[in-house]
């Protein structure tokens, strides 16, 4: 990937980010074939996977040809633990995340010096798609170490031409000061962080409105339009949302463009999308709703092959405002790991948290508790209320929204509006859900 200056001064690669569709559709299966082969020759897996699947690199002779492999997922990545799906030698592989693993072994994934050039150029151009220019101070509150967030973004504003502050996550107050001193321009952090930082700034007395910032690249958790809405009033800012996951490549999948702000450019010269139908885990046509799997075309240490990634969304090849001919993905609804299946209906969080937005004397923190009565799986909305609001008035608050959840995604949830900093924050990834209910 080549970063170029343009006329208009920033780094910018029009021949790939315009390309004409039927030319990044040649570039795609030209790549795809290759890595193919790569996964074949390299990774005993995938050698076992296909061969059980009757397919071989050589079957490939179309993009849509690629349904008939077999998919990847994470549960193959931990049995595969620690280097098993590594395609290159591992004195080749220059740097490994993980995964918390809080769910078991963690997710491994590995890097050759080639990958992380890749993955720099690919972050560079997501901060450019999010209004990211040469010379902007960027404040990088993602989280460093084995989680992908902060090393990604920072290598990518330094590659941009940035000027790095790898502040991390915690220590809010800190933070504060550093965003008034250093005039930080861009804000890298998770969106619930992002508001752990509006609010410390409240506490402090300062506006951070009447400061330097003007963006917000936030990711990592999927978040709301009604949360975007708040993280620009609060924090001054334009929300913009970046996909990644540590998996594929980490942030820098995807980014939403500063004009739109209306889906993830794919960056489709690296990434081959599919959705499909979970259940039947067949292909969907273009517009509809189910789940994303993707194939990387250009990662060399550990290919990854028609990855189920469990994200809920959808794809659109509707032109976007900015040029860009890379299809979009749509605001990520959950995951199906995250969807809780109340009395029947299928429950997101980010559902939830649209509503809870919603009513003006809320603040925009909340945890689901999943509990089993009897043989139902119960819901119990924790969320708080702003400080101005009088303790006289929380139950006729939490009396609407229940109703609310009840008109709007039609289950019956029970909700307790706490006071105000009762609900737990994050300096990462937050929280939402809390399952109570006994492991069998």
């Amino acid at each position: 990937i080549m970063l170029n200056r343009t006329d208009e001064g920033y780094m910018f690669d029009p021949e790939i980010e315009t390309m004409p569709r039927d030319q990044l559709a040649a570039l795609q299966l030209c790549k795809l074939k290759k890595i193919l082969r790569h996964a074949y020759g390299n990774v005993p897996h995938y050698k076992n996977t296909f061969d059980a699947a009757g397919v071989t690199p050589s079957d490939l002779k179309s993009i849509h040809d690629l349904v008939s492999f077999p998919f990847t997922t994470k549960d193959e990545l931990r049995n595969n633990y620690p280097f098993g799906m590594f395609a290159v030698p591992r004195d080749e592989v220059v740097r490994v995340h993980t995964s918390s693993g809080s769910t078991g072994r963690p997710t491994v994934v590995g890097y050759t010096m080639k990958d992380l050039d890749l993955w720099s150029s690919l972050m560079a151009r997501t901060m450019v798609c999010a209004g990211t220019r040469p010379g902007d101070f960027v404040h990088n509150a993602l989280g460093y170490g084995l989680f992908t967030g902060g090393l990604g973004a920072h290598y990518g504003a330094e590659r941009l031409g940035c000027t790095v502050m790898p502040v991390s996550g915690g220590s809010t107050g800190r933070q504060i000061a550093l965003l008034r001193d250093f005039g930080a321009r861009l804000l890298c952090a998770t969106p619930s962080y992002a508001l752990n930082i509006a609010e410390q700034a409240d506490r402090d007395g300062y506006d951070i409105r009447s400061g330097e910032l003007e963006i917000g690249l936030f990711g990592a958790e999927p978040w709301s339009e009604a949360m975007r809405s708040e993280l620009d009033e609060r924090l001054g800012i334009k929300a913009v949302d970046c996909y990644g996951l540590s998996e594929i490549m980490g942030p820098g999948v995807g980014a939403e463009c500063i004009e739109a702000r209306n889906g993830f450019h794919a960056w489709e010269d690296c990434f081959l999308f599919e959705i499909i139908d979970p259940e039947t885990e067949q292909p969907l046509p273009m517009g509809e709703t189910g789940e994303l799997v993707i194939t990387t075309l250009a990662k060399w240490a550990q290919p990854m092959i028609r990855f189920r990634t469990r994200d809920v969304t959808q794809m659109t090849d509707e032109p976007c405002v900015c040029g860009r001919t890379h299809r979009r993905i749509l605001r990520i609804t959950g995951r199906n790991d995250d969807m809780l299946i109340i009395r029947g209906v299928n429950v997101f969080p980010s559902q939830i948290e649209a509503i809870l937005l919603d009513c003006p004397d809320i603040d925009p923190h909340y945890q689901l508790l999943v509990q089993r009565t009897g043989t139902m799986d119960v819901v119990t909305v924790e969320t708080e209320a702003k400080q101005s609001v009088p303790l006289d008035d929380y139950a006729k608050i939490t009396n609407d929204i229940e109703n609310h959840i009840k008109s709007k995604i039609g289950v019956t949830c029970r909700v307790v509006v706490l006071r105000p900093g009762l609900v737990p924050r994050s300096e990462g990834k937050a929280v939402r859900v809390r399952d109570l209910r006994e492991k069998e």
